[in-house]
């Protein structure tokens, strides 16, 4: 069933249509409102949603505390990065914080900010929260769906049921081309193309320039091959009476009815193909790690379980790339990471603590 995704869908699909709330638009006056729209567009949906929610709240804040948004001063950054610290927001939430108050200026075509005693608040709490051990504040990573990760994942999934099937898929064909939730999400089945190889995808990646299609080949292991289970998909797809075309992940209600109407209040909502949304898909990773043990905290950290996202698949195969000994640059190519990702970088540390360029090995202890 996929009663989360129901509900997670009519909900985003309402904030989405509230995302060009990002900047205030009072003082974008050197734009005319079609330029706004054409900048606005090059910003992914997530992070303009999540600029528009950070806006809002330092304006609210501004407005309880007599202080002025646009133009802000250096001191007033300063007090609400320390208002932030005070409510205990991970450092995460403020520097994107000080990002959505810096583009809210550059929008109004104003000078950004100081932001050095922000920073230095910023700074002190991160400081702390390391000091202080404390599970809890740790940053949490989406935990690393890698292959034996995916193995039991895809065994304890119930394939004969249309949810199941696209799970299966989902959580295979994402991994393979290292997806973000949002560039699974908008796969069309004119974007695959079977080959005697595999899979050619083209996958449209919104923050890196890429051109041409990924190559996925066949699977050793055919249980959790990607071909193979988008095949599978497919012919799901079309047992249901449904010709594979248009999106390739549709929604799934709680009584098994693939993309079924959406309405709130007799208006229809969601997307009208029935195309599933990126938190549906984060929500699936998230139901076949509960079927198994992977969701059972881990001796070192017992209070705190690991969490499973749409964002798993993509670190699962950035973690798998190093251990099997992948080049940096190509993997970080073929998943849609810059040259120079800070992010991937992290990814392969992490994951090659154990190989042999660990510098313990060999010297002789």
């Amino acid at each position: 069933m996929d009663t989360t995704a129901k509900s997670t869908e009519t909900v985003v699909e309402a904030e989405l249509a509230d995302a060009s709330a990002a900047v205030p638009a009072a003082r974008t006056t050197g734009l005319s409102p079609a330029a706004r729209a054409a900048v606005e567009s090059g910003i992914p949906a997530e992070t303009r949603r999540g600029y528009a929610g950070d806006w809002h709240r330092f304006t609210i804040w501004c407005t309880q505390t007599g202080r002025t948004p646009l133009p802000a001063t250096g001191d007033t950054l300063t007090e609400y990065l320390t208002h932030l610290k005070i409510q205990d927001k991970s450092p995460g939430t403020m520097d994107r914080a000080l990002a959505s108050i810096a583009v809210a200026h550059a929008a109004a075509e104003l000078p950004k900010p100081s932001t050095t005693g922000a920073r230095r608040v910023l700074k002190g709490h991160e400081t702390e929260r390391k000091l202080s051990k404390d599970p809890s504040l740790r940053t949490r990573r989406a935990a690393a769906a890698t292959p034996s990760v995916l193995r039991k994942m895809v065994a304890a999934t119930d394939t004969s049921t249309a949810i199941g099937r696209r799970d299966v898929a989902a959580l295979l064909l994402g991994f393979a081309v290292a997806a973000r939730r949002s560039e699974l999400r908008l796969l069309d089945w004119t974007d695959l193309e079977e080959v005697d190889e595999g899979l050619a995808v083209q996958v449209w990646r919104p923050k890196v320039n890429h051109e041409g299609p990924l190559g996925v080949p066949y699977g050793s292991n055919p249980a959790t091959c990607p071909v193979r289970a988008v095949r599978a998909w497919r012919q799901c797809l079309i047992d249901h009476g449904r010709q594979p075309t248009g999106p390739v992940f549709l929604r799934i209600d709680r009584h098994g009815r693939i993309a079924p109407p959406m309405r709130r209040h007799g208006q229809p909502i969601g997307d009208p193909a029935g195309r599933i949304t990126g938190e549906a898909i984060g929500d699936a990773v998230a139901r076949a790690a509960d079927r198994t043990d992977l969701a059972a905290p881990s001796l070192l950290l017992p209070d705190l379980p690991p969490r499973w996202s749409g964002h798993s698949l993509r670190r699962g195969f950035a973690t798998a790339a190093k251990q099997a000994g992948k080049d940096l640059i190509e993997t970080g190519r073929h998943g849609g990471w810059t040259d120079g990702s800070k992010s991937l970088a992290s990814y392969f540390d992490q994951a090659g603590i154990w190989d042999e360029e660990n510098p313990l090995y060999g010297i002789g202890l």
